[in-house]
């Protein structure tokens, strides 16, 4: 585990935490776990090593605080989506068109940090994949959770497995996050997500929406 350099003595100039979490967590999207190196991360948070050792102890615990930031501040349209007071097949269209814009928002690395943060890593770095493993996971079971709710309400077919098609819609998130860390346009990646949509099962494809002339047919919430 890299240890950040200990303070030396002296008092340490005032910063902005959450503003060098920020900094910390965009070069951690950008550049992964492993290719993140400690002069990188002082450069981008524009602290000393005394700053960053008191307020985050080791490189292990600031990726972990910045994995935290990423869910607070990055995820909210798939909350949103998920939580919406739509139809079950609904839900899905915004979680995966929330997904295309998010992936590629101006400004910020592309992608899902907890898809590209690390997928592959060292022996020494284990932990934080199965860190991000775990969130992956979480994320997975939060969209069986609504399909399962969809079944109870009526809109989706009992024979339909809540779990493989949770997998199948996170499998297509996944696919999105590499896409748009290869340079995918928001455009090519809502074709994507649009072509997703229309493999998924039937009674559980939203029928309110024309892809083609991007014109709602019935209520949407504001997302």
């Amino acid at each position: 585990m890299d240890k950040l350099e200990k303070p030396r003595g002296g008092r340490p100039r005032a910063f902005d935490p959450g503003r060098a979490l920020d900094a910390a967590m965009h070069l951690f999207w950008e550049h992964g776990y492993e290719a993140t190196s400690l002069a990188m991360l002082r450069e981008a948070m524009g602290l000393t090593p005394p700053q960053i050792y008191n307020a985050f102890t080791d490189k292990e615990t600031l990726f972990r605080k910045a994995l935290e930031r990423y869910h607070q501040t990055e995820i909210g349209f798939a909350l949103e989506a998920l939580s919406a007071p739509v139809s079950t097949g609904e839900a899905i269209r915004l979680l995966l068109l929330g997904a295309a814009e998010a992936y590629s928002r101006p400004g910020k690395p592309g992608g899902c940090l907890f898809v590209s943060g690390a997928l592959a890593t060292s022996p020494q770095a284990q932990a934080i994949a199965d860190e991000l493993k775990g969130y992956r996971k979480a994320s997975e079971a939060a969209i069986a959770a609504r399909l399962v709710a969809g079944k109870a309400a009526g809109d989706l077919p009992e024979e339909l497995s809540a779990e493989s098609l949770a997998k199948y819609i996170a499998g297509v998130m996944n696919g999105m996050s590499i896409q748009a860390r290869d340079g995918a346009s928001v455009e090519e990646l809502r074709d994507l997500a649009e072509a997703a949509l229309a493999a998924l099962p039937a009674g559980a494809k939203n029928q309110g929406h024309d892809s083609k002339t991007e014109r709602h047919t019935g209520p949407l919430p504001g997302v």
